[in-house]
């Protein structure tokens, strides 16, 4: 069978089975078989006429099948672009959306380029906050820490991979390894789903780590934590920006205000929802 026709079937087998647009199962076609056949998509356009192999064909099969029993992509490739990097991913974290961009761009409004400054991501999962900032401003110092030692050491391979050292990983449940020590920004994308959320057990949700995407009955446990917490790691002037849910804007404002934070600010993402709050801590 040719590459062309193959990629056809697997295309409305996508769409069939895991109801995808049109789009979205030939893309997801493409990127399987480029990973069976380890070439690019600039190979496959020109060898479309091409049979596969016998070897060739069970490999997709294979990639095929997990992704109809609705693996995620991510977890299959084995790897998730994120602000132009390329970062490893594995069942033992979250998967960088480009949701979290937004946490990202409201970092870098923040922090000065070619200025020292001391920013610390909370549960960093695969590392791609704290990558993605460290590549945009490398005379910050980042601290990326996670809970698990797992994530860490995926995210600490990120780092080595994109050849970016300015970042320091620790293993911390928040801000427990942390002692005394202070930031002039703190970003987290943390857990904010509320633990009987239908959406858990639906889609690729149920292939990541639920400690990375619950949180209580609704949702904010782990981020009423960390801004309990963040005062006594911050410098005078800092900011605590945090990831949320596309309804929790104006509770997690009213957490921040309730522990003393000023210039409460939100900001949007391309879908025009609000996801990213922060505020500013003073004395």
């Amino acid at each position: 069978m040719s590459i062309r026709r193959r990629l056809t079937e697997a295309r409305k087998q996508l769409e069939a089975g895991l109801k995808l647009d049109g789009r979205e199962a030939a893309l997801e076609a493409r990127l399987l078989l480029q990973e069976s056949l380890n070439v690019s998509h600039a190979w496959l356009l020109t060898h479309e006429d091409d049979a596969l192999t016998d070897d060739a064909a069970r490999t997709f099969e294979d990639k095929l099948q997990r992704r109809l029993r609705g693996e995620p992509v991510a977890y299959i490739l084995g790897q998730r672009e994120f602000y132009g990097l390329d970062l490893t991913v594995s069942p033992d974290t979250l998967i960088p959306r480009p949701d979290t961009e937004t946490l990202v761009e409201a970092a870098l409004e923040r922090i000065p380029p070619n200025q020292s400054c001391k920013v610390l991501d909370l549960g960093t999962g695969t590392g791609a906050i704290a990558l993605a900032i460290a590549s945009q401003r490398p005379d910050a110092e980042l601290t990326a820490v996670d809970f698990s030692g797992k994530a860490l050491n995926i995210a600490a391979g990120n780092a080595k991979q994109l050849n970016i050292r300015n970042v320091r990983f620790l293993q911390s449940d928040w801000f427990t390894s942390l002692g005394g020590e202070t930031f002039d920004i703190i970003v987290s994308n943390p857990p904010y789903i509320a633990k009987t959320d239908p959406h858990l057990i639906q889609g690729d949700l149920r292939f990541e780590p639920m400690s990375a995407l619950a949180s209580g009955s609704d949702g904010l446990d782990d981020i009423r934590r960390i801004i309990a917490s963040a005062a006594g790691h911050l410098n005078q002037g800092g900011w605590l920006l945090l990831e949320h849910g596309y309804d929790q804007a104006a509770a997690v404002a009213e957490l921040l205000q309730q522990h003393h934070f000023l210039e409460i600010a939100h900001k949007q993402d391309l879908a025009q929802i609000t996801r990213v709050s922060s505020g500013q801590f003073s004395c």
